[in-house]
């Protein structure tokens, strides 16, 4: 997957960091642009697109360790995020970002390195509790790792926490930077699948399915422990057999035995998102199905249909695999108990859950 890249625009302030200057060695033939804070206005999204060809070098001013913004009407597995950057060099259809942020380019935020000592002094603080830490919240957490160099700045810091793990997640297949690395322990890589057709048709730019999981199963066999992510699942004709043709594919690449959680979610969105899509994809037809607004405030598919999608993934996944840590992403109670036939009952209950396959796949 190529990054096509043809401008960069360094904030102030970015100069003084090494990640900015690794970035201009790799990319010395790109046009430079200097902003300064305040000066330069920047358009937004409805203006000028998501400007995936900008690269924009700045030093983040927020805190760089949070946990994800759950909320109280649905189970959360209290994730903790790492803020490396923002938006993607893909561009899928159903992409949050698109509505979430209003800012076009791709953000690497270069002061990542001198903010990693603080968030090991907040790791370190609680030795007991287990820190399930993810960068791909806000960006693919690889897609653009040949020319950020994340995994040389992470891979070491997190491998060496014994009360940690980080979790790569991302479609892309660039993972040299992860087979260059020497640092393999409380390292999880995960991957976002969907159907072959959902693949080709609503996220464009990423990799097919088969790319992905060929790319998971290199990183199997150089000895990291992997994950894999249905979401968003999208309900549309022949759903079912589209799916499956997924779930065939991970049977001939991957080894369950080293898979540490799946898991399922249907699509939901803001409702500020769809203008966006019918605006940047209209061709895109993840739209189409029964929708009703949630107790979240985010439209999401009937409570029966995502009942049935979960139950047949379950079906799908537990044939193939056995146990692989199957949990559903912001759903309810009453739809685990439904679909999986079990539920953690809270978020703390599905935390301690994850915490559980963390210390039973890297012990210590």
């Amino acid at each position: 997957m190529n990054i096509p890249i043809d401008r960069i625009i360094i904030e102030e302030g970015a100069h003084k960091y090494s990640q900015t200057h690794d970035i201009l060695r790799k990319l010395n033939k790109v046009a430079i642009e200097k902003e300064e804070k305040g000066k330069t206005p920047e358009e937004g999204i409805s203006s000028r697109g998501m400007d995936k060809r900008t690269l924009r070098l700045m030093p983040f001013q927020g805190q760089f360790l949070k946990p994800c913004p759950g909320t109280k009407q649905y189970i959360c597995c209290g994730y903790q995020i790492l803020n490396t950057g923002q938006n993607c060099p893909m561009d899928c259809s159903y992409c949050i970002l698109q509505a979430y942020f209003n800012q076009p380019s791709l953000r690497v935020f270069v002061n990542l390195e001198n903010a990693l000592g603080p968030v090991g002094e907040i790791i370190d603080r609680h030795p007991k509790r287990v820190f399930r830490v993810g960068t791909g919240e806000f960006m693919d957490s690889l897609a653009l790792d040949p020319i950020a160099g994340w995994t040389r700045l992470l891979l070491k810091f997190f491998s060496g926490r014994h009360n940690t793990v980080l979790e790569l997640k991302t479609k892309s297949d660039r993972i040299e930077g992860l087979l260059s690395s020497p640092y393999r322990n409380r390292i999880i890589v995960s991957w976002s699948l969907n159907s072959p057709e959902m693949a080709s048709r609503e996220e464009n730019g990423a990799p097919s399915i088969r790319k992905r999981l060929l790319a998971a199963k290199k990183c199997q066999e150089e000895g990291f422990i992997i994950g894999f992510h249905f979401d968003p699942i999208i309900h549309y004709p022949g759903w079912k057999t589209g799916y499956m043709k997924t779930l065939e594919l991970m049977e001939r690449y991957i080894h369950p035995k080293r898979i540490i959680w799946i898991s399922l979610g249907c699509f939901r969105y803001m409702p500020t998102l769809k203008p966006v899509i019918r605006r940047r994809h209209p061709g895109s037809m993840v739209l189409n199905g029964e929708f009703i607004r949630a107790l979240d405030g985010k439209m999401r598919y009937f409570k029966p249909i995502r009942i049935d999608a979960y139950s047949y993934m379950k079906e799908l996944i537990e044939t193939w695999a056995g146990d692989t840590g199957l949990y559903l992403c912001m759903e309810s109670d009453e739809v685990w108990r439904k679909s999986l036939g079990w539920s953690p009952g809270t978020s703390s209950g599905l935390s301690d859950f994850l915490d559980s396959r963390v210390n039973m796949i890297f012990r210590k």
